[in-house]
């Protein structure tokens, strides 16, 4: 038995998520038929990252395990079948004791928001046409890595057991008419993300000051923070593993 892991992109706007829901439309619905198709044989695929509905990801991985050996042209022939809101970037092996979720050592998001109504971001970028203030963006970027309890920011019906997460990375970027949040970390809660910009949002509106940020972060208390940001605007950017457990094909 060999374990291979694919690096994919897709359009999240196509689907109702990435995870396996029966026989909804999910990135891992069409990876799976796509593999059990192409192998002949069935096949399911564990994913690194649980995407919501409408986000976007630019690198997901998904790994699988076959007693096949797999046709040259294997790349090829899965994004063939594959519908074209999904690709297949690249082909890795790994050892059968890496897991594509459990050994990831970072995550990398970015959501992306324009204040100018541009019909080439519709469904790519959050529209909000709104007063802000940038320089307060920054503030409240640069405050969140000084703290590792994120349960404020973590949907509740949530099967993780610690809230507990390493932000190495929290800015917002300026680019044209888009302001994009950068956020890294090795572990993201169910929303986290969305959460993080919903209520930097909010302080950059004036709604509530740099101090009662603190305040909500400090309480750990989910109800205080705004998801209420589309998943249109954010984008899985980059997932990375310990050097030369992945090994491209």
């Amino acid at each position: 038995m060999a374990r291979y892991f694919l690096e994919v992109a897709y359009n999240g706007t196509a689907f109702h998520g990435s995870q396996l829901q029966g026989t909804t439309p999910t990135v891992q619905l069409y990876i799976n038929q796509a593999l059990t198709t192409l192998l002949r044989e069935d096949i399911i695929s564990f994913g690194a990252s649980r995407t919501d509905e409408g986000v976007h990801a630019l690198c997901n991985f998904y790994h699988f395990d076959t007693t096949q050996a797999l046709h040259q042209n294997f790349q090829y022939k899965m994004n063939a079948i594959l519908p074209g809101t999904i690709a297949v970037k690249q082909l890795y092996s790994g050892a059968d004791t890496v897991n594509a979720r459990f050994d990831a050592i970072s995550r990398r998001y970015r959501y992306r928001i324009y204040h100018k109504k541009d019909p080439f971001l519709l469904h790519r970028a959050l529209f909000y046409p709104f007063t802000i203030d940038t320089s307060l963006l920054k503030q409240t970027a640069v405050l969140l890595p000084l703290y590792s309890n994120f349960e404020s920011f973590s949907k509740r019906n949530t099967q993780s057991k610690t809230f507990l997460c390493k932000l190495t990375r929290s800015e917002w970027e300026e680019h044209g008419n888009e302001l994009h949040y950068v956020v890294e970390g090795n572990r993201f809660l169910r929303g986290m993300v969305r959460g993080l910009v919903g209520t930097q949002l909010q302080v950059a509106r004036g709604r509530i000051s740099l101090g009662e940020f603190k305040e909500l972060i400090e309480g750990r208390d989910c109800t205080r923070a705004d998801f209420s940001v589309t998943g249109n605007g954010l984008y899985l950017e980059d997932i990375s593993y310990p050097q030369g457990s992945l090994i491209r094909c």
